[in-house]
């Protein structure tokens, strides 16, 4: 069994992690909490040192939902099963959207409510600092400057709450602004073999600048948020069937191949898919697989 190594590491800053980690975003969909805290294990047994979440990952269950059962909240799952954490593993979260009992899903815009957002990200995973944090917005035509949130944020580094920052579904131009208040170290937007391929010349500028860029919809590309398809390109299909893979680990291997400062984080909820997402770090494509694809 290959482990997350096989890829390769990459810098987020001061920090060194392994190219291939793991999205904790689909460990709540399982309602069999013992299955979750298996996959997080499993996923840091084969290498993972890199785990994206955030406070709003959660489950339907409870007051805030429409499922059965008490909510189950990604960040808790974490501490759960990780706690106390190697001295390695970098926690990655977000803020920026939240949720709470009363008003449910927003978006914070103040001060005060982006410090609650990573208030509630440290008592959940059970730290003093976050190693990294990303803001992450929603754009909206003509008012979608980050300059004033990301201030916030970085007023926030100051006091000791955070380490890092980054940023997430965001243009070059937030990216520019952002790096005229404080360094950032990740940049974390949708993008696939199949989605939003605008997004390569900004992969390479991050990667002159040293910054990472964390690709989230890599194996559900144009479903999104519905997850993996059952369908795809004859180029993936062909390839996944020469190499004795599934048509996912293609897409994550190739996702990649792209540039060096490229890291994964394919999420799931299942043991069997947490293997073998982490075994696509050692899928090579040859240069005539990877045209064949692009």
């Amino acid at each position: 069994m290959s482990d997350a190594s096989a890829a390769g590491t990459w810098k987020l800053g001061d920090v060194t992690v392994n190219r291939m980690g793991f999205g904790a975003m689909r460990t709540t969909a399982n309602p069999d909490r013992s299955v979750a805290i298996q996959v997080l294990r499993r996923a840091v047994e084969l290498g993972v040192n890199h785990i994206d979440t955030a406070a709003f990952y959660a489950s339907p269950g409870g007051t805030l939902g429409v499922g059965e059962g008490p909510k189950r909240f990604a960040n808790e799952l974490i501490r759960e099963a990780l706690a106390p954490y190697p001295d390695k593993l970098v926690i990655t979260t977000k803020v920026g959207p939240g949720e709470d009992p009363e008003r449910g899903f927003y978006n914070a815009k103040t001060a005060a409510e982006l410090r609650t957002q990573v208030e509630t990200n440290l008592r959940q995973l059970g730290l003093d600092c976050l190693d990294v944090v990303n803001l992450r917005i929603m754009k909206k035509p003509g008012e979608d400057s980050i300059a004033e949130r990301f201030s916030w944020l970085a007023d926030l580094r100051d006091k000791g709450l955070i380490r890092q920052l980054g940023v997430s579904n965001v243009r070059a131009d937030h990216v520019d602004e952002a790096l005229e208040i404080a360094p950032i170290v990740c940049v974390q937007n949708s993008y696939a073999i199949d989605l939003r391929r605008d997004e390569d010349p900004l992969i390479s500028s991050l990667a002159e600048r040293g910054i990472a860029y964390v690709p989230f919809f890599a194996i559900a590309g144009e479903s999104r948020e519905g997850g993996a398809a059952p369908d795809h390109s004859d180029a993936v299909q062909a390839i996944a069937t020469a190499h004795g893979v599934t048509p996912a680990q293609v897409r994550l291997a190739w996702t990649l191949h792209r540039s060096p400062n490229v890291l994964g984080i394919p999420g799931t909820g299942n043991p069997d898919h947490v293997e073998e997402n982490i075994a696509a770090a050692a899928l090579e494509l040859s240069p005539e697989e990877l045209a064949a694809l692009n």
